[in-house]
């Protein structure tokens, strides 16, 4: 016996071996479908008796095993069923005879046969025969499962006759001595008489018999014969037979415990009949008891006939434990036979089985062993795959998954040997796909992303290397791609540099004929290999969504519903509301993303390969929204650490958009990497909301960019900067073209300004604008153009600490420092002591002020298209630097007083700080030109002003937190007013530049004051007109009306008050002339009397003179004192000087 069945069993003693094979050409579709109804048929139970009969069908089985029939009768083929196709009844003869041949081959040891004959149809069909069964048809066949079982019926009794006649031999010492083919030649020439060639005898043939009523379903007889045989076969050392008797015992205990089986077939037996014993409850008790033999039960010839005395003896069989030693005890005979090593294989096979449903994985890994060394015939390449495939498989049984590996894979490497003409590549294939559990590796990747890695990685990369080339030789590019794609991502720490650039290397090569994709690749055995995404090439540590640049960041607009549904709680803490926001940040992110906008996503990525990675084709993978993703390309050097790489896309349509990963093509193969797989990803949220499409501004300016960058302390970001030097004074207008860019109408503009902290006191408005006509230009169509001009007017402090002028006080009388008869412009040199050391430098402008800094924010809040209809808008910022270089500064400021009481002159020192040359005018004044670092004195005559007729806000009292603000608040509403009448303004000629020079901030109280008109105003006219601009004129001998008027401006009544008038002569010279008694007369009295005023009201008083000659006459006005006059300022009294020029009479 050379052919191992390695599907042995130990159930397999108690079958009948049934061989089915055709007779002449019959398909194998039609042989296979009627064996398959065959072999339905296993089991039946024997009429008249609770007994049940297996049957064993084998469409294939060497004959030379056959004839180790008699050594294990299941051995023996006991049935022969043929199948034959025959159409024509002058064929019919051919075909019987061909099935007598077939009977030849198995005829020594055939208890019955059958023909199924399918085709045949007539006379020769219609003739009963017990051995033929005709067929029209292999779909028209329904009593073939009757007839095998009639069939099985027919070998049951040929069965049990024979078991009754070996058990009832009566032939005295003739019991024939039962041989192996290979020990016929050693048995020739013994003693047939001598007792110990007896008991060989009887040993042997006891042991036949154990074997028959096991096949008969006698399993309590089988084991009384299998006790007896191997007492008997011990005496004589018959090894061989006394392994067999041992493995018959074993087996037929195996079928008492384990009714189930133990070759893994589906369905487990179910014995019935009184040969079961009732107390199978005790059947697994450990310690049970080998049945008990009386030698005096047996006969003359060591049979007996009636073993009812050992069945009932028999209260058990092998326990557990036992069926394994005796197992070892049985191979350990067989291993003594080098012709019995089929048999041991087989043992050692049987013992595996019944030990892995003990669940002895250590004790069946010894038998495995030992079945590997077990050296038999030299086998084909076909039986060494089935014998490396059957270890596999026993080994897997045990829970010997690693050592199940190792033998598939033997096995499949054995498929392409290279003595194979014909090496099967798809079988090798096959093989190595059910080696990947053994060795901890799967074909999903996923699988290496849970914790370290299991499993030898060294033996994992050469097996999945077997598998690229093993996929190459059978022809498909694609499978190998993925399975080395699935190398070079999962085993990528454990590849030296030169197997990282080998692998790589080779995947190009594989993807030039076939690119790798992200689809399922589905084997024909239904396994399918799921996608390899090259989440490693290169390695993403970080994802992050970016917000949108500050001028393209959508803001919503406030409501006083969104500010009531606030989501501000009263606690300081809460663990519901803490928590809930935690799973709101992990889920969105708080900024929105624009419909029709480009978007980034910035991913920090390491190239952890030991050379240059080009990345091609790398994008987003989005969901929720439609998202147009622009891919890029990227080469990453050797090692390169974290290195930024930005992906970018533009959203379709609106809702709620969720960046679930990238995609990327490297060596070739594309593929789709998912955040959720990538481990040790950082991310701050991956989910954003993508709202209506708004329009896109972009403004550009007349003036040239700046390269200070301003930063907001609110943080805001501007976009552009722009920068323009100014004097100080000066306006500059500056256009800004607004252009939407966008897709959408731009429909709402708002314009804002802020001017950044600055120690700098600002006069006037920095920034103004119009917004109207740029508004008529609006809606703003996607690329047109709208203008729109800021005025730009630096107003800094024009004073100067400096007192550059001396002071003139030549003349005796002067008001505030200044002499009565200044002229209204007078160049005056220098200080000494004030002059600089240096004479260059006093020229230089810094030296009296440094350039100064003014920073401001344009911000233009704009809206349009759906997005506006949502109520979102855009913020864009434009930056202005102005740096501003003094122009005028005025060093003294003063007052003197004019001919009116209504008028009076301010003083101005004013000094050139540039280097050209400036002139410098005022209202109703001639330009006063001043060379570069010149210092002169300007005079202007104006109006005094009515301070307290200026309104108070309702607002200022609560505005101001106390007086000394108010008054400040005051004094610079009084400056403004000034300024605006004084109109002072500066003009460079060789720049062509001009601006303003401001007086606000330079006025003190007492130049305040001398600008501020009197409680209470006195008007003098002669003849009805005012004298206080210039001389009246009068004839010599006409009387002159004199008219003094007073005008009560304060808050209480005065008066009343007695004037005296005093006529003088000014000789010019300092010498005034008093007694004019000759040259002035009065008419009526010379004193003037006015009653009392009260508050806003006015009161007059008349009188007339005579003038008795021609010449110039000065009338000075005096009060008397009295006690009305007494506590009031000497200010409120001052009254202008009236000049009179008397003239003769006309000839």
């Amino acid at each position: 016996m050379s052919v191992p069945d390695y599907m042995q069993c130990a159930e397999d003693h108690q079958t009948l071996l049934v061989v089915v094979q055709p007779v002449g050409i019959v398909s194998e579709e039609n042989f296979f479908k009627i064996y398959k109804r065959i072999s339905s048929v296993s089991q039946i139970s024997v009429r008249d008796s609770q007994r049940v009969l297996y049957i064993r069908y084998r469409h294939h089985y060497p004959p030379e095993n056959n004839e180790w029939g008699d050594f294990q009768t299941h051995r023996k083929v006991v049935g022969l069923i043929t199948i034959t196709d025959c159409f024509s009844a002058k064929d019919w003869p051919q075909t019987f005879e061909k099935f007598h041949v077939q009977k030849e081959m198995y005829g020594s040891t055939l208890y019955d046969s059958r023909l199924f004959v399918f085709g045949l149809q007539g006379e020769v069909a219609e003739q009963p025969r017990t051995d033929v069964a005709f067929y029209p048809g292999y779909e028209d066949c329904g009593t073939v499962e009757k007839r095998i079982e009639d069939f099985i019926e027919s070998l049951f009794i040929v069965l049990e006759s024979k078991r009754l006649d070996r058990a009832t031999d009566k032939s005295g010492d003739k019991i024939p001595l039962l041989c192996v083919p290979f020990e016929k030649k050693d048995f020739v020439g013994l003693d047939t008489d001598s007792r110990h060639y007896k008991k060989r005898c009887q040993g042997r043939m006891r042991k036949h018999v154990g074997d028959l009523c096991l096949q008969a379903g006698m399993l309590q007889d089988s084991l009384v014969h299998y006790h007896m045989s191997v007492e008997l076969l011990r005496s004589v050392n018959d090894f061989l037979w006394l392994g067999a008797a041992l493995e018959g015992l074993c087996s037929a205990s195996v079928i008492y415990h384990y009714p189930g089986g133990t070759g893994g077939k589906t369905g487990a037996r179910r014995f019935q009949g009184s040969s079961l014993p009732a107390e199978a409850a005790n059947r697994h008790r450990p310690g049970a008891q080998e049945v008990l033999i009386d030698p005096g039960a047996l006969t003359t010839n060591g049979i007996n006939p009636d073993t009812s005395t050992e069945i009932g003896r028999a209260k058990n069989c092998l326990s557990p434990e036992d069926i394994i030693d005796k197992y070892k005890e049985a191979i350990s005979y067989y291993s003594k036979y080098k012709n019995a090593g089929v048999v041991e294989l087989e043992a050692c096979v049987k013992a595996v089985r019944v030990l892995a449903i003990q669940k002895r994985s250590m004790e069946a890994s010894e038998f495995l062993q030992n079945a590997v060394y077990i050296n038999l015939r030299q086998l084909s390449e076909e039986e060494k795959i089935q014998r490396y495939s059957v270890l596999s498989e026993l080994y897997e049984l045990i829970g010997f998954h690693r050592k199940s590996a190792f033998f598939k894979r033997v096995a499949a490497m054995q498929c392409v040997a290279p003595s194979i003409s014909e090496p099967g590549w798809r079988a090798c294939y096959k093989l190595l796909l059910e080696t990947l559990p053994g060795y901890s590796l799967s074909l999903d990747p996923q699988d290496f992303n849970k914790g370290t890695h299991r499993g030898w990685a060294a033996v994992q990369m050469r097996l999945l290397h077997e598998l690229v080339y093993a996929s190459r030789r059978m022809g498909n590019p694609a499978l190998s791609v993925r399975h080395l794609s699935f190398l070079l991502q999962t085993m990528l720490d454990f590849l030296s540099d030169q197997e990282k650039k080998d692998v790589t290397q080779s995947l190009e090569n594989y993807t030039s004929k076939c690119p790798g994709t992200m689809e399922l690749i589905t084997l024909p055995d239904g396994l399918t290999l799921p996608p390899v995404p090259f989440t490693k090439l290169p390695i993403v540590r970080r994802v992050k969504l970016l917000n949108l640049p500050a001028s393209l960041r959508p803001q919503k607009m406030k409501s006083l519903l969104g500010q009531s549904m606030s989501t501000k709680s009263p606690f300081i803490y809460s663990p519901i509301i803490a928590h809930h926001r935690g799973e709101e940040r992990n889920r969105k992110i708080d900024f929105q993303w624009v419909q029709g906008d480009v978007c980034e996503v910035q991913l920090m990525v390491y190239n952890p390969m030991p050379f240059e990675l080009r990345v091609e084709n790398m994008g987003l993978l989005t969901s929720g929204v439609e998202f147009e993703s622009l891919p890029a390309a990227l080469s990453l050097p050797a090692e390169s650490g974290l290195y930024p790489v930005t992906l970018v896309g533009v959203p379709q349509t609106t809702g709620t958009i969720a960046v679930n990963g990238y995609h990327t093509t490297v060596f070739g193969v594309f593929s789709d990497c998912l955040l959720d797989n990538l481990p040790g990803l950082k991310t701050s949220g991956s989910t954003v909301e993508v709202i209506p499409a708004l329009p896109r501004l972009q403004i550009s300016t007349s003036l040239p960019r700046s390269a200070h960058s301003l930063q907001p302390s609110s943080g805001e970001e501007v976009s552009t900067n722009v920068s323009v030097q100014l004097y100080n004074g000066e306006t500059q207008h500056l256009v800004v073209k607004l252009e939407n860019i966008g897709m959408e109408p731009l429909e709402k503009l708002e314009v804002t300004s802020k001017i950044l902290t600055t120690k700098e006191k600002l006069h006037g408005d920095f920034l103004s604008w119009k917004l109207e006509e740029t508004l008529a230009q609006f809606p703003l169509q996607p690329g047109k153009v709208a203008t729109f001009t800021v005025s730009i007017k630096v107003k800094l402090d024009f004073s100067c600490q400096e007192n550059l002028l001396q002071d003139l006080s030549d003349d005796s009388i002067s008001v505030s420092g200044f002499p009565l008869c200044s002229p209204f412009r007078q160049v005056v040199r220098p200080r000494v002591e004030s002059k600089p050391v240096n004479p260059a430098e006093g020229s230089r402008p810094g030296d009296l002020g440094h350039v100064k800094t003014l920073e401001a924010i344009l911000n233009f809040k704009y809206s349009g298209g759906p997005g506006h209809i949502e109520g979102y808008y855009r913020n864009l910022s434009l930056g202005l630097h102005v740096e501003v270089e003094p122009s005028v500064f005025f060093t003294r400021v003063s007052t003197l007083p004019a001919t009116s009481t209504r008028q009076c002159h301010l003083l101005l020192d004013v000094f050139n700080s540039t280097e050209h040359e400036l002139t410098v005018s005022a209202r109703s004044n001639e330009e006063l030109i001043l060379h570069a670092g010149e210092c002169q004195r300007m005079a202007i005559q104006v109006d005094k002003f009515n301070f307290e007729s200026f309104p108070e806000s309702p607002g200022e009292k609560g505005q101001f937190a106390n007086s000394k603000e108010l008054e400040e608040e005051r004094q610079e509403a009084r400056g403004l007013e000034i300024n605006s009448k004084l109109d002072i303004h500066w003009t460079i000629p060789s720049l062509k530049r001009t601006g303003e020079a401001s007086v606000e901030g330079l006025l003190s109280q007492l130049v305040l004051e001398h600008l501020q008109l009197a409680p209470l105003l006195w008007d003098v006219l002669v003849d009805g007109q005012p004298c206080d601009r210039e001389a009246a004129a009068c004839r010599v001998g006409d009387p002159v009306r004199l008219e003094v008027r007073l005008t009560n401006r304060s808050p209480r009544s005065v008066g009343p008050f007695a004037l005296g008038v005093v006529p003088f002569q000014d000789h010019q010279n300092g010498v005034h002339t008093y007694d004019l008694r000759h040259a002035v007369s009065f008419v009526g009295s010379g004193t003037f009397y006015l009653d009392k005023v009260r508050p806003s009201g006015q009161s007059a008083c008349l009188g007339a003179l005579l003038f008795l000659c021609t010449g110039d006459f000065f009338l000075r006005i005096r009060f008397h004192e009295d006690s009305s006059s007494k506590g009031l300022p000497p200010s409120w009294f001052r009254l202008p000087s009236v000049h009179v020029r008397a003239l003769g009479a006309p000839a």
